[in-house]
């Protein structure tokens, strides 16, 4: 179902009269229409205080009959973010098929909050490495598992293969069957630190002969589990391809649900230079899941309402849905 004018008209007034009713002068000046969300640009009169408007949010989201609101900055306006009465998901095949083009050893992650694809292409230096992070019913699984198939198919086994750690052996083992992967994925511990040991020693080898080809990512689920079940060794090797596996054509894409410093450390949080970050729990989840503070992916909406943090910029996206697609997809 469509979102008319005289609707968004109708809470663009609203926006304004709750604000101005609380001395905080606002005008609206445009905003853009999500398969999630609603999004209102907004100029403060000259002084207004971001934190006021902030500090709203609970008035705005009953003015405007919303679960909640996010206010969020873009550059020198500000963005009150309101969740869509009827949701529409975003669907990974046909997004991929309204491309003209994905370059190679690119995924595709879904729509930006103007209606862009997000592609992610981890050759680039500012990628490398990817963390994805999210509490339940955050869509973090599933993020995972569109970057997977959207991968493969576009990339032949001769440029592309992978490997899986799922410990829970259910969220990406419908691509159990994927002709790129390296192993069956893989959920116990003693059969992980082998493949970690392997992936070392082959990454090694490149070293040493100047290669970097095929391109091998390493995928796992639960980053926190396969750390506290493999212990020091697990970590080892995970941050030695984290440092060093860029130049031998390995990428690592993990996901947890609570990235907390201690748990991850710091060599190793320190080198995933892109944030992919679904619901948190709290404040302070979000900053250490995104890097940065104000974020806002505390009051993001789950089921795939992601921001990606990469060299500076925070996006907002939703994450396409590779929806029942087992291997090869129909």
């Amino acid at each position: 179902m469509a979102i008319g004018y005289d609707h968004l008209n109708f809470q663009a007034d609203r926006i304004e009269r709750v604000l101005a009713a609380h001395r905080v002068p606002v005008r609206v000046h445009g905003g853009a229409v999500s398969p999630r969300w609603i999004r209102f640009m907004l100029t403060p009169a000259f002084g207004v205080r971001v934190a006021a408007v902030r500090n709203l949010s609970e008035e705005l989201a009953l003015a405007l009959g919303a679960p909640d609101v996010r206010v969020a900055r873009h550059g020198e306006a500000l963005a009150v973010e309101v969740p869509r009465p009827n949701a529409e998901p975003v669907r990974l095949l046909p997004l991929m098929r309204s491309l003209p083009s994905i370059p190679p050893l690119t995924a595709c992650l879904g729509l930006t909050d103007d209606g862009r694809p997000l592609l992610i292409r981890l050759p680039s230096p500012d990628v490398a490495h990817v963390l994805i992070a999210g509490a339940t019913g955050s869509g973090k699984t599933e993020l995972m598992r569109t970057i997977m198939v959207s991968l493969a198919l576009v990339n032949r086994q001769s440029r592309l293969q992978m490997a899986v750690i799922d410990p829970k052996n259910r969220g990406l083992a419908a691509l159990a069957g994927m002709p790129h992967l390296l192993v069956p994925p893989i959920a116990d511990e003693t059969a992980a630190g082998a493949l970690l040991q392997r992936l070392v020693g082959e990454m090694e080898r490149r070293d040493r002969h100047g290669i970097s080809s095929p391109h091998i990512v390493l995928v796992i689920d639960e980053l926190l589990d396969v750390l506290s079940a493999g212990g020091r060794t697990v970590e080892t090797a995970l941050t030695r391809i984290a440092q060093r596996g860029r130049e031998a054509g390995m990428h690592l894409i993990a996901g947890t649900q609570k990235p907390a410093t201690s748990a991850l450390g710091p060599m190793l949080k320190a080198n995933f230079p892109v944030r992919l970050v679904g619901r948190v729990g709290s404040v302070e989840d979000a900053r250490v899941a995104t890097g940065v503070a104000g974020s806002g992916a505390e009051k993001l909406l789950g089921r795939g309402d992601f921001i990606a943090v990469a060299a500076g910029q925070v996006i907002r996206f939703q994450a396409a849905l590779a929806e029942k697609i087992n291997w090869p997809p129909t």
